[in-house]
This record gives C-alpha cells, structure tokens and sequence, in this order.
C-alpha cells in the first residue's frame, strides 16, 4: 500500500511556472511507475506525464511537449511535475498516480493501482 498526497497546485497567469510534488509514504515509491494526470470540469482524466520506477524512462502527452517535466527523488519519496509556460487549456486538478512496474510508462488510469487527492490548477489568461 502507498498513500499519495499532492501540493504544490495554485492559480498563476498564462506563460507562469509551477511545480507540483507528490509524496509517497508507506511502500517507497522507487517500487512503482508514476504519473502524473489530470481533469478539467466536464472532461475524462487524461495522462499528462509518467516516469517508471528507475527514473530511466518518461513519457508525456504530446500537448506537454517541450514545457512539463518529470523527475523523482527517491530519498525523498517524492515525484516533481515542473510545468513551464502554462496555458489556460492546463487548467485542472492534477493527480499523482502510482502503478506496478512496466516495460513502458502506462498511459491509461486504469493501470495505475494508488492515487492521490488531487491538486487544482488554474491558469489565468
């Protein structure tokens, strides 16, 4: 079991930077693939960005390209989305997924077995 808790989430105009953490406690999260997704109002949970348990391999929705990252630091339990050059359409709440290991980083929430509560995003134009 591992319990996921998101922060990091706020209100920023178009073009601003924000970085949002999650913070495994329980199981360590090096045991896991991670991502990060996210919900608009009105809209399915969609995949964002993951990055697999050793941190060698990420992957990323093509309307992130270029300005999300994902990195993870395992001493520290902790999975970092740094989102760069927001958009208002990246408006959301946000939401730290962890899932068993893959041969590539899983894109459909279904596979992912923990989530967290979810931090909200809101970008201004």
């Amino acid at each position: 079991q591992v319990q996921l808790v998101e922060s990091g989430g706020g209100l920023v105009q178009a073009g601003a930077s924000l970085r949002l953490s999650c913070v495994a406690t329980g199981r360590t999260s090096s045991t896991y693939d991670m991502a990060w997704f996210r919900q608009a109002p009105g809209k399915e949970r969609e995949f964002v960005i993951g990055i697999n348990w050793s941190g060698g391999r990420s992957r990323y929705a093509d309307s992130v390209k270029d300005r999300f990252t994902i990195s993870r630091d395992d001493a520290k339990n902790t999975v970092y989305l740094q989102m760069n050059s927001l958009k208002p359409e990246d408006a959301a709440v946000y939401y730290c997924a962890a899932g068993q290991r893959r041969n590539t980083v899983a894109t459909m929430a279904s596979l992912y077995d923990y989530w967290g509560q979810g931090t909200q995003v809101t970008v201004s134009s």
